[in-house]
């Protein structure tokens, strides 16, 4: 989504907390340098000064904040519920009007899932 990102993710060593961290300070660095490169990027010096404004807000940033400092994890304890949750996931474009078919979203692993195809991003699938 454009504006928010859904993950299942697991981890057999570490902890999930340091993955996302890492997963949100690395994502952010190349996503505001793409954005500070972009010389075609229209809006690329108010994103900036957006991001940067949300940074001077909050005392846990060096400059800029790009992602917010909450996230909503869910466990997902039975077969179950992870089904329940990839089926929203893939089911989420299509509720907010970007595609009409979960596999037409580029972003999301519905296309491994639906068409048995690789997906833009390599997965694991989930049985």
């Amino acid at each position: 989504m454009s504006s928010h990102v859904h993950l299942i993710i697991s981890t057999e060593k570490g902890n999930l907390s340091d993955i996302l961290r890492d997963l949100k300070r690395h994502t952010s660095k190349t996503i505001l340098k793409a954005i500070a490169e972009n010389i075609q990027e229209s809006r690329r010096e108010w994103l900036l000064w957006m991001f940067e404004r949300a940074g001077k807000r909050n005392a846990n940033n060096e400059q800029y904040q790009f992602w917010q400092q909450s996230n909503h994890p869910i466990e997902l304890s039975t077969h179950q519920m992870l089904i329940q949750r990839l089926d929203y996931l893939h089911n989420n474009p299509v509720e907010s009007g970007a595609v009409e078919y979960p596999p037409e979203y580029l972003y999301s692993s519905a296309k491994d899932y639906y068409l048995d195809r690789d997906g833009l991003l390599p997965i694991i699938r989930l049985s």
